[in-house]
C-alpha cells in the first residue's frame, strides 16, 4: 500500500512538473502572458540545477579524463545546433551557440579560454577575433589608392553565426566512486567549433575543419544553461535544460582525445588518415572505461 501511495505521488510531481513547462500558455488571456508564471507557480517552484555534491579525492578509485567531439550533423545532437533561425520563433527557443554568445556579451560569462586545460583567458578583442573577419573587395583597394578612402560597400564583414558551428568538443571526467559504487561521468568544459573566420567561405574542403572558438569551464555556467531551454521532441510541452540534458548525456559524442603519458596526444596523431581505425580507437577507450566498472564486480 505504501509503494502505491508513493508511486501516485511520483507521477503527480511529474504531472504538475509537465503543467508548469510553458508556463501559463493554457491560461493566458494576451501572447505577452505565456512563458510569464504566476505567483503559485513560482512559490512551488525549485528551479534550480542539481548540485554536483562534494566529492573527496579520496574516494574516486579511479579517473580518465576524455575530450569529446559532438557532431551536430548526427539528429542525435539536434537539440544543440536548432533553431538557427532566431527571427520566425519565439525568445524561449535558442541554440546553445547563441546562450553561449548572448551571455558572454552580457558579462555573465566573465572568462573564456583559449584551450581546454582553462590556462590561457581570452579577452573580448582575442575573441573578437577568432569570430568576426572584416576584409576589403580588390575595388576597394584600387578605390583607396585612387581616391584616398573605401566606400563601405567594398568591404565584406562576416561573423561565425549559429548555423555556422559544426560540433562542440566536451572535456569530462569518468571516475569509479568507491563511496557510492558506481561509475560516474562529470563535464568540466564545452567549447564551440566553427571553421576558421578567415576561410569559412573558402572553396577549399580542407580550410573547412572545426577548430574551437573558445573554451568554456563548465561548472561556471551550469546556472545559465539551466536556464536556457532545449527543445523536447519527445513532449514540447516539456523542455529540458542545456545543463540537464549535457549531465544527463543526451548526445553522441566520439572521443577524440584522452590523457595519456604521451602529452594527451590525439587519436589521429597515432592513428593516422585512416577515419574507421580513429572511429574503433575511440570504441575501444570507451570500452576500457566502461570494463573498469564490470571487473569491480568479477570476484
Amino acid at each position: 500500500m505504501k509503494m502505491k501511495q508513493l508511486l501516485i505521488l511520483f507521477v503527480g510531481m511529474i504531472a504538475t512538473g509537465g503543467l508548469f513547462a510553458q508556463a501559463n500558455i493554457l491560461n493566458a488571456k494576451i501572447p505577452e502572458e505565456i512563458g510569464v508564471k504566476t505567483e503559485a507557480q513560482l512559490l512551488l517552484d525549485n528551479d534550480k540545477p542539481l548540485e554536483y555534491g562534494y566529492v573527496d579525492d579520496r574516494d574516486i578509485l579511479y579517473s580518465k579524463m576524455t575530450w569529446e567531439n559532438v557532431v551536430l550533423d548526427e539528429r542525435a545532437n539536434f537539440p544543440l545546433y536548432f533553431p538557427v533561425d532566431t527571427a520566425n520563433i519565439g525568445k524561449d527557443r535558442r541554440p546553445l551557440f547563441y546562450v553561449l554568445m548572448d551571455n558572454i556579451k552580457s558579462g555573465y560569462i566573465s572568462q573564456v579560454y583559449s584551450d581546454s586545460y582553462f590556462r590561457n583567458e581570452l579577452s573580448q578583442k582575442d575573441l573578437e577575433a577568432s569570430l568576426k573577419k572584416v576584409d576589403t573587395l580588390d575595388i576597394g583597394y584600387d578605390q583607396f589608392n585612387a581616391d584616398g578612402f573605401v566606400d563601405p560597400e567594398y568591404i565584406v564583414k562576416r561573423n561565425i553565426d549559429a548555423y555556422d558551428i559544426k560540433s562542440y568538443l566536451i572535456k569530462g571526467l569518468w571516475y569509479f566512486d568507491k563511496r557510492q559504487g558506481e561509475l560516474k561521468y562529470r563535464i568540466l568544459g564545452i567549447a564551440p567549433a566553427a571553421p576558421d573566420v578567415n576561410f569559412i567561405d573558402s572553396d577549399d574542403e580542407a580550410n573547412k575543419v572545426p577548430i574551437p572558438m573558445f573554451w568554456v569551464f563548465f561548472p561556471e555556467i551550469r546556472d545559465i544553461l539551466h536556464e536556457a531551454k532545449a527543445f523536447n521532441e519527445r513532449n514540447s510541452s516539456v523542455p529540458i535544460s542545456f545543463d540537464h540534458l549535457l549531465n544527463s548525456r543526451r548526445f553522441s559524442g566520439i572521443i577524440y582525445k584522452e590523457e595519456n603519458v604521451y602529452g594527451d596526444r590525439e587519436v589521429k596523431e597515432y592513428v593516422a588518415e585512416n577515419a574507421l581505425m580513429q572511429l574503433l580507437e575511440s570504441e575501444r577507450i570507451k570500452d576500457k572505461i566502461r570494463n573498469f566498472e564490470q571487473d569491480m564486480w568479477n570476484y
